[in-house]
């Protein structure tokens, strides 16, 4: 896709991830130094120019990643950056044990963030006005002579501006003659929209200073108030990855590079890198212990995933139709979503993307339609590409279990584990009792069919279950409705899922259960 070009990049332009310290903030997440050095190598493979670490002197953790880091992370295309705030009310830069612990972080760069809303001034800080100019001009300076570079986040100051414009505007261009090389420009409570962030930037550009941006979510609007800033004369973006960051998160740091790099044909990073947005986007959501977003632009599973007919008929014909861009620019791929909106063409092309040849219409037609009635039964086969494929084979070649099952039972005691008997057979061989006990009756089936199947596949013992989601599907029945269930099977790297339905849960856990292992052996190869 050609790129359009809106704005000439400028020169020079700063990608800054602050995921490390901003990102952090984020109910759920909380990173080890180990973790945190993790994730700065992934920023730097991925090219961002600087890497927020987080705050010495405030936070224990961060100074010893400061310290780690030292001797420990060895970056190629990144520089690393410690955070702080100006000196306090009635000290001097040079005297304030917090300023000085920026300093022993060792970091070339350094970020400080500054009041330049009046009122926070006044009631948060409880000086006045001309005292925090002092502070910002003091910390900036004293910094400065001790050979850092220094960027000003200006907190609040949109909210600022709005109030006391002069005021706001005199705290930039402070920062700038103190010698700050960018002053930022924070959307704190992230309650601002893209015409009142281009409004804005649009008169403070005029002072002639370097400005960047920090968008937080609170609207919605974190990467588009980011693009707008861009628009109107910012040189330096900041943001997370994943959007990560407190209440509803910060600018997508995902999103905003493939926007810049794809969209607006800027040489942000490297055409390489961009094939890993997705993968680095995962590594750190794992990481962060966080699941990935499935809906997230360019990297989530489901940002290049297509459900209609319609949209497959197109798709058949041009890829690009119902998508923006090539997915394989980014690292992600392209997936058909069978459901009982499919038609013949989406079962073909999912197929295809499964190894399957499919070109014979009829044969095509027959699918869609088994496929529209085993939704009506309650399968779902849009996340189950397991049991789809699965199915699949059974159509075309006739081709079964490895396995024959003839019967199971589950006994559930109040007090005791759950203990199950499942009848298995293999080849021509009688059928054979296999018992197992686990916690909960689908456990102990899981536990049972283990058991019948690790001596023939020993490679059995390396795959877990990832994952298990349960769903009624006749809400007004309660608790004898229809019931499928979803497990998530993982070996390794490869990981797969399966779909069961039945009268209960046991029936539809043992049936998705069956498919899990019988997907591992008939088309990852166990044996």
């Amino acid at each position: 896709m050609t790129a359009m070009m809106r704005v000439a990049q400028p020169d020079p332009f700063h990608i800054f991830d602050t995921t490390l310290r901003d990102g952090t903030q984020q109910e759920g997440i909380r990173m080890t130094v180990h973790d945190k050095i993790r994730v700065a190598g992934l920023l730097d493979d991925l090219g961002v120019t600087f890497i927020e670490g987080g705050w010495p002197g405030a936070n224990p953790n961060d100074t010893e990643f400061f310290a780690t880091a030292a001797t420990e992370l060895t970056l190629k295309n990144a520089t690393l950056v410690a955070f702080g705030a100006t000196r306090r009310v009635g000290m001097t830069a040079a005297t304030d044990p917090l300023t000085q612990a920026l300093l022993d972080a060792q970091t070339e760069v350094i970020c400080v963030v500054a009041k330049s809303h009046d009122r926070h001034v006044t009631h948060a800080l409880k000086t006045t006005l001309e005292e925090n100019l002092e502070m910002v001009r003091d910390t900036v300076t004293y910094l400065c002579s001790q050979g850092r570079r220094v960027f000003v986040d200006c907190e609040h100051f949109f909210n600022g501006y709005l109030d006391n414009p002069t005021y706001a505007k005199l705290v930039v261009a402070t920062a700038a003659e103190a010698g700050a090389e960018v002053a930022v420009l924070c959307d704190t409570n992230g309650g601002m929209l893209p015409a009142m962030v281009t409004e804005i930037l649009s008169d403070v550009v005029r002072l002639g200073v370097p400005l960047g941006i920090h968008c937080h979510n609170d609207t919605g609007c974190a990467v588009a108030n980011t693009m707008a800033a861009i628009e109107a004369g910012a040189m330096h973006i900041q943001g997370t990855i994943n959007g990560y960051g407190e209440r509803t998160g910060n600018a997508d740091l995902t999103t905003l590079i493939a926007n810049l790099k794809v969209k607006y044909g800027w040489d942000v990073i490297t055409d390489g890198a961009l094939q890993d947005l997705t993968l680095i986007s995962h590594s750190i959501a794992e990481i962060a212990n966080q699941a990935p977003a499935p809906r997230q632009p360019y990297v989530g599973i489901s940002s290049f995933a297509h459900k209609a007919g319609l949209h497959a008929s197109a798709i058949k014909v041009d890829e690009n139709m119902y998508q923006h861009i090539d997915p394989s620019i980014v690292g992600n791929g392209m997936r058909m979503l069978i459901s009982d909106m499919a038609g013949r063409a989406s079962i073909q092309i999912k197929a295809e993307q499964l190894g399957h040849d499919l070109s014979d219409k009829g044969t095509a037609s027959k699918l869609a339609d088994l496929i529209k009635d085993r939704e009506l039964a309650g399968y779902s086969y849009e996340a189950a590409d397991a049991s789809f494929d699965l199915l699949i084979r059974s159509e075309l070649t006739g081709e079964s279990l490895p396995f024959m099952l003839h019967a199971w039972r589950v006994y559930t005691d109040q007090d005791e584990d759950s203990q199950a008997v499942v009848r298995v057979s293999f080849d021509d061989e009688a059928p054979k009792p296999y018992v197992g006990e686990g916690n909960g009756p689908v456990n102990a089936l899981d536990q049972a069919l283990r058991s019948a199947l690790t001596p023939r596949y020993p490679v059995m013992s390396e795959i877990e279950l990832s994952d298990y989601r349960v769903r009624l599907l006749d809400n007004g029945h309660g608790t004898d409705a229809i019931t499928r269930v979803l497990i998530d099977t993982r070996m390794g790297l490869k990981t797969w899922t399966t779909v069961g339905v039945g009268e209960n849960v046991i029936e539809a856990s043992w049936e998705a259960l069956v498919e899990a292992y019988a997907y591992a052996i008939t088309v990852i190869g166990l044996d």
